[in-house]
């Protein structure tokens, strides 16, 4: 390290934005701006020594791409340095693999999962479906409700793991209080964190052990690539995480890795443009006759209003509501859009709008739907970065449309 880089200190002391545009960054012996995308899936060694020694783990290096990249290296500690409490990462395929990998690297046979009924429903499908295949029980609940918690936690817990906010209904979850719970137990706390983003929420400075993330969304933001990431702390990552992903596979694109390192440098100014739209459209839906219910979390008429005040520093870029009607005035409401695309994704720059109960959500039984309040009625909305008065004046149109 130069004196100049040695005087301006560690990169952890830097301010947020600094560190989304600066940390992580490696630089080959070209000295370019911009981070380079090491696209190759192998290494050579000066050595036979040295390879014996690099599989040995006595001497710094890469060994291959689906166990470590210079690029994906780059993206993980840029993410190490945002994720507050993070000590280590390791960077997957897409969401849905980091979910996967969170859960399945600790868990064994005989052991027991807590998680809530509102999940997505691929994080549903694991944990309902996947890990009974493996003799691993589970026992889902009301996450809102800390007794559910209190009567569902056991001695053979390993762990629990929720969303908050939840997918699509925006339920806000207590970490705090979830973590001490689970901790008296000794069972490990996994959260997603990807509704709220590293950006709104930290749930390892608030109990959690475990955050993972579809980079795919806010991180990437611009519907790009598919990416995933989970962090925590280095005994978990290094010891448990890391072997699991070496001989599973889930590795993650270098190209990938280099599109979401890119979208870092400006994800806190798309977050907080992203807060700003959703503030301006949520008030909107509230007050427009067609609109039978509203749920985003920074509107004082969310049930968890104070709880989403108190762990995330604004209420995010999703709102949820329902239309006064059913499927088919919900249907001629979406098809009445101009400006707004019907996608099932999420944290684009551009505002997406989805079904849950024929999309996202389509394999979750009737029952668990209804018991969640996902009604044939209730819509997603992603709201993006496109001028707020534009979405209010096609959300507006729509509506009206459908009510005449």
């Amino acid at each position: 390290m130069t004196d100049r880089k040695a005087a301006q200190g560690s990169a952890k002391e830097y301010r947020t934005a600094t560190k989304l545009v600066r940390g992580g960054t490696r630089r080959s012996q070209f000295n370019e701006t911009s981070e380079a995308i090491y696209i190759n899936s192998g290494f050579v060694y000066d050595s036979a020594e040295q390879a014996a020694g690099r599989f040995k783990g006595e001497n710094e290096g890469f060994i291959y791409s689906r166990y470590a990249n210079p690029t994906l290296s780059m993206f993980e500690e840029r993410m190490i340095l945002l994720e507050e409490g993070a000590e280590a990462a390791r960077a997957t395929a897409s969401g849905m693999a980091a979910v996967n990998g969170a859960l399945m690297s600790q868990l064994k046979a005989g052991d027991h999962v807590v998680a809530p009924k509102a999940l997505f429903g691929s994080c549903l499908y694991i944990i309902e479906t996947i890990l009974p295949r493996f003799g691993i029980n589970i026992t889902l609940i009301d996450g809102t409700d800390i007794d559910q918690w209190k009567n569902a936690l056991t001695e053979k817990t390993a762990c629990v793991f929720f969303e908050t906010p939840s997918n699509p209904s925006l339920e806000i979850m207590d970490i705090a209080a979830i973590s001490d719970l689970a901790h008296k137990v000794g069972a490990k706390v996994i959260v997603d964190n990807v509704f709220a983003t590293p950006v709104l929420q930290h749930p390892l400075s608030l109990g959690a052990d475990i955050v993972v993330y579809s980079a795919t969304k806010h991180i990437d933001g611009q519907g790009r690539c598919l990416g995933g990431i989970i962090l925590g702390s280095e005994e978990f990552v290094e010891d448990t995480l890391a072997p699991y992903l070496k001989h599973t596979g889930p590795a993650l694109s270098p190209f990938n890795a280099w599109t979401l390192l890119k979208g870092l440098e400006t994800l806190d100014l798309r977050v907080q443009k992203h807060c700003d739209n959703a503030e301006k459209v949520a008030a909107f839906l509230a007050s427009h006759p067609a609109v039978a219910k509203v749920i985003y979390p920074g509107l004082e008429s969310h049930p968890q209003h104070a709880l989403a005040k108190a762990q995330m520093s604004r209420g995010g870029s999703l709102i949820a509501f329902e239309i006064a009607g059913n499927q088919e005035d919900t249907f001629a409401f979406i098809n009445g859009l101009s400006l707004i695309d019907i996608s099932n994704n999420l944290g684009d720059a551009k505002s997406l709008l989805t079904h849950p109960t024929t999309t996202t959500h389509s394999s979750v039984s009737d029952a668990t739907k209804l018991e969640l309040g996902i009604t044939e009625s209730m819509v997603r909305l992603s709201v993006g970065l496109e001028d707020a008065d534009d979405l209010i004046d096609d959300l507006g149109y729509a509506l009206n449309r459908k009510a005449g």
